[in-house]
């Protein structure tokens, strides 16, 4: 995503070799060869994204205005645990940023009746869960609203417990020692993303739910295609500001390969509106969300382009009213982890009646 601050580019150490006048110098030939399991390909930089949420963390005033799009992605997240009639002893809030989810859950049931305030209040979704175990590469995002939900009883019975990562990609917790998996809005910085379910459902007890959601296909198309011509028109060519993203249909296939079961995937956009495109950039920011590609031209975009792209962007898709729109993507996605006792669909040709027949008799 977009990134209006400059980072310092860090250059590998020049290696020199010497030999030695009385070693005789042999001809040494080498082989290339593919290291053991699925190759893992790096996208993005992840030491730079973590540096990102730092900053973010840091800024806690500026972090907290920009935190509507977490918090009402977390909340929607969160909801979904309406559909499924069980509790949760251990659940793991997985890429936890600001302990948005936990905010979430602890926050009014969304089956309440706003048009009757007289009837009697749902409790909240925390009575589902026991402890829930915030995780995240960030100790300052992470720890930024510490003081007004420290560690521990939450409400409802619910204990948090937050856990500094060192690496997100590598999740360090036991086999089988979750009940529940939940991740809102962290996935789409993930290199291996094949590789992070598999280890997602590995945590997972038998039969229980993974519940996730990602930012994917054409979020921010807006932002894309206008930085792309006004880079085409001012610097005559073009560099990555938006970072590539899973589509619906990517997800889905990665969580059967991995070895979901009863998945669930769909699809919704937010379209927030914004008074320019400075604007966007800035709370992209305060987020922690600015690019992190490999490869990215480093330093702060030109004010040429800058300029630019602001007048093409209201130009291809400002609002009546002079506002902006930027369209957010959210791949939403449950997955279970296998059980002997799940419910699962019988056979090919086990069926006893035909359904041609069955629809030609209606």
């Amino acid at each position: 995503m977009m990134r209006p601050y400059l980072l310092t580019a860090c250059r590998p150490n020049n290696v020199q070799f010497a030999a030695r006048s009385s070693i005789q110098q042999t001809a040494r030939r080498t082989y290339a060869f593919q290291a053991s399991g699925t190759p893992s390909f790096q996208v993005f930089n992840r030491r730079t994204k973590w540096l990102q949420k730092e900053r973010s963390g840091a800024n806690a005033t500026q972090s907290r205005e920009a935190d509507y799009l977490k918090d009402e992605m977390a909340k929607r997240v969160s909801e979904r645990l309406l559909d499924i009639k069980r509790n949760f002893p251990r659940t793991l809030d997985l890429g936890a940023n600001s302990c948005n989810i936990a905010r979430a859950l602890i926050g009014p049931n969304p089956d309440n009746d706003p048009d009757n305030p007289s009837s009697t209040p749902l409790p909240p979704l925390a009575s589902k869960i026991v402890e829930l175990v915030a995780a995240d590469s960030s100790s300052t995002l992470l720890y930024r609203d510490a003081d007004t939900l420290p560690d521990g009883e939450v409400g409802e019975g619910m204990k948090l417990t937050r856990q500094v990562l060192g690496d997100e990609e590598t999740l360090p917790f036991e086999p089988q020692s979750f009940d529940l998996v939940l991740s809102s809005l962290s996935m789409h910085w993930i290199n291996d993303l094949p590789g992070y379910l598999a280890q997602i459902n590995n945590v997972l007890k038998p039969d229980c739910p993974f519940i996730g959601a990602m930012l994917g296909g054409d979020t921010l198309f807006e932002l894309r295609t206008s930085l792309q011509l006004a880079e085409q028109e001012r610097k005559g060519g073009i560099s990555p500001h938006v970072s590539p993203l899973a589509d619906v249909r990517d997800v889905g296939g990665l969580l059967q390969r991995v070895g979901f079961k009863m998945l669930t995937v769909d699809v919704e956009d937010l379209i927030v509106d914004y008074p320019d495109t400075f604007a966007l950039m800035q709370d992209l920011q305060a987020m922690g969300e600015s690019n992190a590609i490999l490869g990215r031209e480093m330093g702060a975009i030109s004010r040429d382009v800058l300029l630019a792209n602001e007048a093409i962007y209201r130009a291809l898709h400002g609002n009546e009213d002079g506002t902006i729109p930027a369209t957010f993507r959210i791949i939403h996605m449950i997955g279970w982890r296998e059980s002997p006792d799940q419910p699962k669909p019988l056979p090919r040709g086990t069926g006893e009646i035909n359904m041609k027949d069955f629809f030609e008799k209606k």
